[in-house]
């Protein structure tokens, strides 16, 4: 629809009549998605009575207008920006007198490439209300950000997120479980909570954690039954922090698998 609209004049309407202003919001991004850009609103406002106050909502391209500089000249940075100066415009406001919105294009004109796809596009990636809540449910459900992600796209066709959007999505939700705390005492407080056995210990110059130990009650018990066949084994470089992760498991009388305890430590001696 925006195409077509090169060859019409400045002032032309779109014959079509949305019955709110979320409706008319929703079909030019739709809209836009398909022709590979990303439609935002520039400005909006609301007729309160006061004097040059209107209804109406200004739509345009995510390219418009130009980069502000924030740094000063004295800083050096390289920088990249999305900002070109696109002059696309619409404008919606509610018909006079009657019900509905109807949209005007001002300016149906881009001055760069269309996008072939919008997929990692950071703006048309962002998740909607619901499906932020689906992702937090299944986060707390354990379900694998793979799995999330092909929840999201069967139930939303022009979802275009990616995985490490994702990732970031659930370490956001994570960091705010947590609160002020930091990762450490974040991690001892469920131990506390949950009742686990554990112990750590410091560096005495820093009090940096250089090792820590826990298991679960339960994990205890079948140690306690089943303790003649332990497996151990250490990874490496498989956290942040680059600690040697030691895992012991223990083996039951049916020849079933159980972890008997966790550890990340400094050292494997």
């Amino acid at each position: 629809m925006f195409m077509k609209c090169k060859l019409i004049t400045y002032k032309c309407y779109i014959v079509q009549v949305f019955g709110t202003r979320d409706e008319l919001l929703e079909w030019v991004r739709k809209v836009a998605f398909r022709l590979g850009f990303v439609a935002v609103i520039l400005r909006s406002d609301i007729a309160t009575g006061a004097q040059g106050r209107k209804t109406y909502v200004l739509l345009g391209c995510e390219r418009s207008g130009k980069y502000r500089k924030y740094k000063t000249d004295l800083e050096v940075s390289i920088t990249g920006t999305r900002k070109c100066d696109c002059q696309f415009r619409l404008r919606g406001k509610p018909i006079k007198g009657g019900e509905g919105w109807v949209l005007k294009v001002v300016c149906g004109l881009h001055n760069h490439e269309l996008a072939n796809t919008l997929v990692g596009h950071p703006y048309a990636g962002r998740l909607q209300l619901d499906e932020h809540a689906l992702v937090v449910d299944m986060t707390k459900s354990r379900v694998k950000p793979k799995n999330i992600l092909l929840t999201l796209k069967e139930k939303n066709e022009d979802n275009v997120m990616i995985l490490k959007k994702l990732y970031n999505t659930i370490y956001t939700y994570k960091r705010s479980v947590g609160g002020s705390r930091t990762e450490m005492q974040q991690l001892m407080m469920l131990l506390e909570r949950d009742k686990y056995i554990y112990w750590h210990r410091v560096h005495e110059s820093s009090r940096v954690v250089s090792d820590i130990f826990w298991t679960q009650p339960d994990s205890l018990k079948l140690l306690n039954v089943f303790s003649n066949v332990l497996l151990m084994d250490t990874t490496f470089k498989t956290n942040k922090y680059r600690l040697p992760l030691l895992e012991v498991v223990g083996v039951t009388s049916t020849g079933l698998t159980f972890s008997a305890t966790l550890v990340l430590m400094a050292t494997e001696c």
